[in-house]
């Protein structure tokens, strides 16, 4: 039995919403309601729907007469509207399903092509491997050919090119040299010697210095620091230079003198600088080296 047919014999009540309309309209009567225009429109939509209703039952009711008389195995030669629709929907499916089909083949050819060139990468990689792990090792060097002695032990047998030399070295060794020649070579020798220590004696000598970071700590926080300061920097001495300072935080509200100063080793040392400040007891409780860097 085709889809026809059982829409044919399907049995659907169409004119319930004209009896739902009725019913409506009754009950607005009894209730004094006064239909507005709104409500006249809808009501025209429902009357509209309700006669495509009916011509859709009639023209199914003409349908079955058709195929009963034409038989089930043809077509009828004119369908509904609603089924027209349908067909059109399905066919549009059927184009959209055909087109997805073909991306998908499409696709599928992508990665068949990709599968095939890993492959054939894999296949030269392969190869490659075996035909390294075919190669022979480098061969190691040759040892040298050894000589035995008499007492049975062996040595290596050296080459000839050295000792060749030492022959011709002790062919051109002159054991009888002249006396003239020593002079000669002992008065160039005394020339340049004294050339070099008077080249030395021309050149500057380096100085070395040393950068030094001192901390003064004062004995409270009542003495006055710039009066400290002041005592510091009377120190003088030769190759001793005074920088910058400044005052660091302690704790108890004490200040302690952070001072910088640049001395040559050969002349100032660290030793004399604590002494000659720690020699103003009323100010200098104690001295200490925060930093000492070569320059």
């Amino acid at each position: 039995m085709s889809a026809l047919d059982c829409l044919a014999q399907e049995k659907i009540w169409f004119e319930k919403p004209r009896y739902d309309e009725a019913e409506r309209r009754f009950y607005e009567r009894m209730n004094g309601y006064v239909q507005a225009p709104q409500d006249v429109g809808a009501n025209t939509i429902l009357q509209d729907i309700a006669r495509a209703r009916e011509n859709i039952q009639k023209s199914l009711a003409g349908l079955k007469n058709t195929l009963s008389n034409r038989g089930s195995a043809q077509p009828s030669p004119s369908l509904p509207s609603h089924i027209t629709t349908s067909s059109t929907n399905s066919t549009a499916d059927q184009g959209e399903l055909i087109s997805r089909i073909k991306s998908l083949e499409l696709e599928n050819q992508s990665l068949h092509k990709v599968v095939d060139d890993l492959r054939t990468a894999l296949s030269k990689l392969e190869c490659r491997v075996a035909v390294l792990e075919k190669s022979p090792a480098p061969a190691p060097p040759a040892p040298t050919p050894s000589v035995p002695y008499t007492n049975g032990t062996t040595v290596q047998q050296k080459s000839s090119a050295p000792v060749k030399k030492e022959e011709e070295d002790e062919d051109d060794f002159d054991l009888f040299g002249s006396d003239e020649e020593d002079e000669e070579a002992e008065r160039i020798k005394e020339e340049r010697l004294k050339a070099y220590a008077e080249k030395k004696a021309k050149k500057p000598a380096l100085i070395a210095k040393s950068s030094i970071l001192l901390d003064v700590k004062p004995w409270d926080d009542e003495t006055d620091m710039v009066k400290l300061e002041e005592c510091v920097r009377s120190v003088q001495a030769d190759g001793l230079l005074w920088g910058t300072s400044k005052l660091v935080p302690v704790g108890y509200g004490i200040k302690k003198l952070q001072i910088a100063c640049v001395v040559e080793d050969d002349k100032v040392g660290t030793d004399m600088l604590e002494e000659e400040i720690t020699k103003f007891e009323d100010y200098v409780q104690s001295v200490d080296v925060a930093a000492f860097n070569k320059i």
